[in-house]
């Protein structure tokens, strides 16, 4: 019965959440602010995990093939094929519900207990609309650049590790990246860091904004919203799969 009660009380968050903010310019000012904490603060650690991973893949890969008929540009080809599919959208997307999720649980949650969230309503303030809705709409316009960057820095990680190493002939790795390309599959990266986006944010919050107690509730609320955010987003990436790819 618990957890229909919280699932009952996330629906009601979110739905609050989801109303006409009473002022735009506060609602405009918020989101540019979360754009920076949510997603420019990101850049550093997505750049480092992405272009050591695409280097990785491309070394496996190139040490896995040692059949002579088979082509050197198969390397790129799956280099390519795993950060679009898997790698950039759901790999990154996990570190994300640890980094963002994390911020935005102890965020929330810090203010819950020491009860600015019940000042805000005590000015007619919607907590929901005015915490929630701009680190929700930020994440979700901002995940798909960061995905999208990945994608580009592991492309390029392993075209330089293939040519720093001697495995892969640089010309045959970009022969590899351009072939059989579907573009679908680039939207198909998309709506999944959309829809992982929202995972993050709005179950981070959801925990952040109903804890109760003192400091240490909000490290185990925190924790909750990593974990829980981390299992639906390979829940959700299994249903999406399934519905988008087959």
């Amino acid at each position: 019965m618990k957890i229909l009660y919280q699932i009952g009380e996330y629906v009601v968050i979110i739905l609050q959440a989801f109303k006409k903010p009473d002022k735009g310019f506060i609602f405009r000012r918020q989101l540019l602010y979360d754009f920076k904490r949510l997603g420019v603060d990101s850049i550093s650690i997505i750049s480092i995990i992405s272009l050591f991973t695409g280097a990785i893949i491309a070394i496996q890969m190139a040490y896995n093939i040692d059949s002579p008929f088979i082509a050197k540009s198969i390397i790129g080809f799956s280099t390519r094929q795993m950060l679009v599919l898997e790698i950039s959208p759901t790999i990154i997307s996990l570190i994300l519900a640890g980094k963002v999720g994390s911020r935005i649980a102890s965020e929330i949650g810090t203010m819950r207990i020491t009860e600015q969230i019940d000042a805000l309503r005590v000015m007619g303030v919607n907590p929901p609309n005015y915490l929630i809705l701009p680190k929700m709409v930020a994440a979700m316009l901002y995940f798909p650049v960061l995905i999208t960057y990945s994608i580009f820095l592991g492309i390029l990680g392993g075209w330089i590790m293939g040519s720093i190493t001697g495995l892969i002939p640089s010309a045959d790795y970009i022969i590899g990246i351009r072939s059989w390309f579907d573009p679908f599959t680039l939207t198909y990266a998309m709506i999944k860091t959309v829809v992982f986006a929202f995972i993050i944010t709005s179950i981070s919050a959801y925990k952040g904004y109903t804890v109760k107690g003192g400091s240490v509730e909000v490290g185990q609320a925190s924790t909750e919203a990593i974990v829980v955010s981390s299992i639906l987003i390979i829940f959700f990436d299994l249903i999406l799969t399934q519905l988008l790819l087959t």
